[in-house]
């Protein structure tokens, strides 16, 4: 990637670590080159996999991290972009091999950029592409969620499993939602949960007797851990999406599906790093009507916690401490909170 004589302010990967290996610095602006999009970073998003790059568990990364944000064009060669059109940018190498939206400006491959128009505020808009679009992707295209499915979401208070709640009631569908914690309860109902649960290794058996037969689908966020259970949970004919590792990412040691599946069940995976590839764009129509809606006040998607720049080790650490209940949003210099 091409980089100019400017330079600009960035929060660096200084070493493999804890939070306290952020430090804001001072690196070379991208340049324009073509295929990318230069954007002005205005907020972004925290994501669990940001504290992988930034820990090392999961191997090298690039030092500027950041997987999504929301900005302005600076420019695009490709003239597809207007400078200043506001956009989503997400995935596609950003903060993993390529610089990342930790800098005041961001390099995105086009295909992992989509127009958003909106009066509203960077904060809320920030809190949008990357949770929304990766569950949307779960929803529709993998689990094909419709109305009057009944959906479990496991891990449903994470950022990921809210944003599902909210697009499967959207869809028409009857919500599920499991929770380590009582206390969030109220937060999954306010979202459209219609039975937060608390969550459970085994919870087939629970499931079961709130749907007898199975339910039509699982979103399953905890990972492999939970995987095999899931499955038993699903009617004959069910699908299940295993789409997050909140629980750990250690493999499955066995794997019988004649006994631990039930009869034609559809499993799938999707993982957001897929935006951007054959077959696999960005939802952009599907953000800007998630957009809307929450212009016309239908929906709150408000973050729940938003941080400055210069407090992005303490937003790492409350997203590592699980004490987020909801998504981060970091606020770029000179934006207000």
């Amino acid at each position: 990637m091409l980089e100019s004589k400017e330079r600009m302010q960035a929060v660096v990967i200084t070493k493999k670590g804890g939070p306290g290996v952020l430090e804001l610095q001072e690196v070379p602006c991208p340049r324009p080159c073509s295929g990318f999009v230069l954007i002005r970073v205005r907020a972004f998003g925290l994501n669990r996999a940001e504290t992988y790059f930034r820990s090392g568990k999961w191997g090298e990364a690039h030092p500027v991290s950041g997987i999504e944000c929301v900005g302005q064009v600076v420019e695009d060669p490709s003239g597809t972009f207007s400078p200043g059109q506001k956009v989503f940018a997400l995935m596609g190498g950003l903060g993993r091999t390529l610089s990342g939206s930790y800098g005041a400006m961001v390099n995105a491959p086009i295909a992992n950029v989509v127009k958003v128009s909106s009066d509203l505020s960077w904060e809320v808009l920030a809190a949008l592409p990357e949770s929304f679009a990766t569950a949307h992707a779960c929803l529709v295209d993998r689990l094909r969620i419709g109305a009057g499915d009944r959906l479990l979401v496991r891990g449903g208070s994470s950022a990921l499993g809210r944003a599902a709640i909210v697009w499967a009631k959207i869809l028409g569908a009857e919500v599920i939602a499991s929770s380590r914690r009582e206390e969030r309860f109220a937060s999954l109902s306010n979202l459209g949960a219609d039975h937060p649960i608390l969550h459970e290794e085994s919870l087939a058996p629970k499931i079961r007797s709130l749907c007898p037969g199975g339910v039509d689908a699982v979103l399953d966020l905890i990972g492999n851990r939970t995987l095999l259970d899931s499955m038993k949970a699903v009617r004959p004919g069910g699908r299940v999406c295993l789409a997050g590792f909140l629980g750990g990412g250690e493999p499955l040691s066995a794997f019988d599906p004649l006994s631990q599946m039930a009869p034609s069940v559809d499993l799938s995976f999707f993982a957001s790093f897929l935006f951007g590839t054959e077959g696999v764009p960005v939802p952009a129509r599907a953000l800007q009507d998630l957009v809307g809606r929450v212009e016309r006040g239908e929906l709150d998607l408000s973050p729940a916690h938003v941080f400055r720049w210069e407090e992005l080790p303490e937003a790492h650490r409350m997203m590592e401490e699980n004490r987020a209940e909801g998504k981060i949003v970091v606020l770029q210099e000179g934006e207000s909170v």
